[in-house]
């Protein structure tokens, strides 16, 4: 009786969701943003750092959008520069502090290529992420 409800729970489980879905969690398939340690920048010196984005596991990431916010604050004269899988941080910094942030990336699913335009079935563990950030000017 014991074993019975285990295997009972897993099969109803498979039967509320996709078998696709939980394959593709458990090879975790989602946006990640990559670690990044921003450098000091001084007042008045041109700054630039990038931090690159992707979807782990999937071979077909450069298929979709990548839309990116930020929350915090940036230093005046920095500003935040999105080139598809790239964001960067670049400008001549006007003042000092310590700055912190959180970047945002969601993703689209890709549109197929045929002419009718439908997209794929989605198939991430999740459709967002986020990391936080600090720069620090002197």
């Amino acid at each position: 009786m014991k074993i019975r409800i285990p295997l009972l729970f897993v099969l109803s489980l498979f039967m509320l969701t996709s078998c696709d879905n939980i394959l593709e969690c458990a090879f975790n398939k989602r946006p990640e943003i990559h670690d990044k340690t921003f450098k000091d920048g001084i007042i008045g010196v041109y700054y630039y750092e990038e931090v690159t984005t992707e979807i782990n596991n999937e071979p077909r990431d450069n298929d979709y959008g990548y839309n990116y916010d930020f929350y915090g604050e940036l230093p005046n004269g920095l500003q935040m520069v999105t080139n598809y899988r790239t964001v960067s941080f670049e400008g001549t910094p006007e003042v000092a502090g310590t700055f912190n942030f959180t970047l945002y990336l969601y993703v689209d699913p890709p549109l197929s290529y045929d002419y009718d335009s439908e997209q794929y079935e989605d198939s991430l563990c999740s459709e967002s992420t986020s990391k936080d950030f600090t720069i620090t000017i002197y």
